[in-house]
């Protein structure tokens, strides 16, 4: 595999499993050094880190459950400690905003409780991320952001994780207006259903997996690889003329 990301730092938030996981280990496949982020499983995130260097890759875990400023500024303590011993530099050339997620429920199932978990989650955990990383952000460097198929869906079970993820595209495109004259690109990623451990409970139910792949243009669901593959070329020298855009990865579900 080209290593064409030699030499550079890329930094993936909740890369302890899942989505997460995927893209970090394509991230190190391709010679990044990877900063794995995990709220709380430092045995899943360690699982991570010695999958990434048996396959020859560099990589550490770092802790951090974000939401806020605070936890932002706690992320990037670690992320100065591990990247100067490491690089003797600070700076970050690829930033993945990973983390996101939520429960089903309609405009009368969101308490105050259930509407801040979901934004936070999927909208203010990457906002603020951004910002307290923004100085260490390298010139031609990449932003890469987590958005959903759900984004453009009028399910009303799902009102507030669309509002999130609709939240997550406006924020790349004008974060790719401001970064741009630094040549930094700023993009977001949108899988579909994707096999793994969040979605296992829909995977092995023969029923739920068929009222997913019916509605895929290409009849399956997709693979975390998949995903990370997108991730990868947005973060590579493929992807230097690609930004403010939404790459929608989700095999076709419900065009």
């Amino acid at each position: 595999m080209e290593k064409d990301l030699a030499g550079k730092t890329a930094v993936v938030t909740g890369a302890s499993r899942g989505l997460g996981r995927g893209i970090a280990q394509r991230l190190a496949a391709a010679g990044a050094l990877v900063a794995v982020n995990y709220a709380g499983n430092a045995e899943a995130a360690a699982e991570t880190v010695r999958l990434i260097e048996q396959a020859g890759g560099k990589a550490f875990p770092v802790q951090a459950k974000l939401a806020g400023q605070a936890e932002a500024e706690q992320l990037a303590a670690g992320l100065d400690a591990e990247f100067s011993r490491r690089t003797g530099s600070t700076g970050i050339d690829i930033l993945v905003n990973n983390i996101g997620g939520g429960d089903y429920g309609t405009i009368l199932d969101a308490d105050e409780a259930f509407y801040d978990l979901v934004m936070a989650n999927n909208c203010r955990a990457a906002f603020f991320v951004t910002r307290v990383l923004h100085p260490r952000l390298r010139d031609n460097g990449r932003v890469i952001n987590l958005s959903s198929a759900g984004s453009r869906l009028t399910d009303p079970g799902i009102i507030v994780y669309t509002m999130a993820k609709a939240a997550v595209e406006a924020f790349t495109r004008v974060l790719a207006a401001e970064l741009g004259p630094r040549g930094i690109t700023v993009n977001s990623v949108a899988p579909g259903f994707t096999a793994g451990e969040t979605n296992d409970y829909i995977v092995n139910d023969p029923v739920a997996a068929k009222s997913v792949t019916d509605v895929t243009a290409l009849r399956r669901f997709g693979q975390p690889e998949e995903i990370a593959d997108i991730v990868y070329a947005l973060a590579s020298p493929l992807g230097r003329w690609v930004t403010a855009q939404n790459v929608e990865a989700s095999g076709g579900f419900k065009l």
